[in-house]
């Protein structure tokens, strides 16, 4: 498995057949300065945590052009079919869908989900964070945005995830401290890549708080710059 970090809360997976992308905020990234094409060629599926601008991005274009399917909850496929995107796999919180080389498994998250469109205010049904379990490799938790909760320990019994992408910018999810609390109480962890931290002003510029509160812990921090890779 190829894990790649495209910025905000922005990943792309490459495992066997299949390329993933997770939250394809791009072009609207004021951090991504990669290449759009060579960071969505080839992509299979894009799986949606929820429906805020700065997740679901540049889902319907990536998924008109590839051809790629959409898999998030029911809302926001249908929202974004109603943009072109023909190919839609729907679920919705505490449900798994096969999708071939691995399955999509969504838990709770503790966030709020929709959109503007056209001037008006649209639902985008509940936030999740999405646990990926492919055939062949380490299964992996993206927290989507939330803040702690103690279920958490449920999903970690549940799925036993070795990878979680944790958010850490503060105001909109978890602190850097927090997460840390998160990630050490409720989880065995192989490795943590904190995500969603300084692409606007608004959010920590980085992930110094996480990493020094991860200090101690056996789990490995791996703090990447925007395109860079790990290979589990």
């Amino acid at each position: 498995m190829k894990l790649t970090w495209l910025g905000h809360s922005a990943f792309r997976i490459e495992l066997d057949a299949a390329v993933i992308l997770i939250d394809p905020f791009l072009r609207g990234n004021p951090k991504f300065k990669g290449d759009f094409s060579e960071a969505t060629e080839g992509a299979t599926h894009i799986v949606l945590t929820h429906g805020h601008d700065d997740h679901v991005g540049d889902a319907a274009e990536i998924a008109k052009a590839t051809g790629a399917e959409v898999v998030s909850n029911y809302e926001i496929c249908v929202f974004l079919q109603s943009q072109g995107a023909a190919n839609i796999n729907p679920g919705n919180t505490g449900g798994s869908i096969d999708c071939g080389d691995f399955s999509v498994t969504f838990t709770q998250a503790l966030h709020s989900s929709g959109t503007i469109f056209n001037g008006q205010s649209i639902y985008l049904g509940s936030p999740n964070g999405i646990v990926i379990k492919p055939k062949h490799g380490p299964t992996l938790y993206h927290m989507g945005d939330t803040d702690i909760f103690s279920d958490m320990a449920l999903i970690s019994e549940i799925h036993q995830p070795k990878i979680g992408l944790v958010p850490v910018g503060d105001r909109f999810t978890m602190s850097g401290k927090t997460a840390a609390l998160a990630v050490k109480r409720f989880f065995t962890f192989e490795t943590v890549v904190p995500c969603h931290y300084g692409t606007f002003d608004l959010l920590s510029p980085d992930p110094s708080e996480f990493a020094a509160a991860m200090q101690g812990s056996p789990t490995k921090t791996a703090a990447l710059q925007i395109g860079e890779a790990l290979v589990f």
